[in-house]
């Protein structure tokens, strides 16, 4: 195996990325070895710590085309400690809908009103629930919703009649998670202060939803590699193989 450079890595990243990636090798040689998924969250929890609670991605490659309509993976999923924020929520909807809406905890609610409001250049929220009645009005912002990743969209529960339900898991912890051209899937599991079992059951929550999504004509092996890192760190290979049904 190639030595790592530590020096050009230092030179790259800084002291606190390079000691965070020793401690990893010394862990793992090969970064290529998969590891137990409690053993991937465990090392990450001993790594240098930064100057702020460091959020936690997952990195999922999949052996899909996201080219093909029928092997799109998406779907959402309502985390069982949250994401230790809390998200702003706009709701599109009138009537007893709205009030529905506002009663959950909904940051913002309206319709037309919203529409001019936010292609004015209002961006001061983080997830758009809609009513199905109001996608025409919606559609109106699809290139401003569209490149943020906020378009509501029924497969992941954004475009409901049930307001008050999409608003409460949006609001408690909710992740979207969706293929990328390459075949992976980002999503955040949660934060470093949130400890090893939070940061567990957050995990195998999103990956149940994820091999769940799987598409009937994806080849096997559905998943490809599998990574967890922190916002600012070394990333872990996990041993996918912990996932794999058939």
């Amino acid at each position: 195996m190639q030595a790592v450079d530590f020096d050009w890595i230092k030179e790259q990243h800084g002291k606190r990325y390079t000691s965070a990636l020793k401690k990893v090798r010394e862990v793992i040689p090969d970064p290529l070895k998969g590891v137990e998924t409690k053993k991937a969250l465990e090392i990450l929890l001993s790594l240098p710590a930064t100057k702020f609670d460091q959020s936690i991605e997952i990195a999922v490659r999949l052996n899909v085309d996201p080219k093909q309509a029928d092997q799109m993976v998406r779907g959402a999923v309502a985390l069982p400690h949250g994401l230790g924020k809390t998200a702003k929520v706009v709701v599109f909807a009138k009537g007893e809908k709205a009030a529905e809406a506002q009663n959950a905890g909904a940051d913002f609610v309206g319709a037309e009103d919203l529409v001019e409001k936010i292609n004015g250049g209002w961006q001061d929220f983080s997830a758009v629930v809609a009513t199905p009645d109001l996608m025409g009005v919606v559609s109106r912002l699809g290139k401003v919703l569209g490149p943020r990743g906020l378009m509501p969209n029924p497969k992941v529960g954004t475009v409901t009649f049930d307001v008050a339900k999409a608003v409460s898991e949006l609001k408690k912890g909710r992740v979207e998670f969706r293929v990328e051209k390459a075949g992976i899937i980002h999503a955040p599991i949660g934060k470093l202060s949130f400890g090893l079992q939070k940061l567990s059951d957050n995990l195998e929550t999103v990956m149940e939803q994820i091999v769940r999504a799987k598409p009937s004509t994806a080849k096997a092996p559905y998943i490809i590699s599998f990574y967890i890192s922190t916002v600012m760190g070394p990333s872990v290979r996990v041993d996918e193989s912990q996932y794999m049904k058939s």
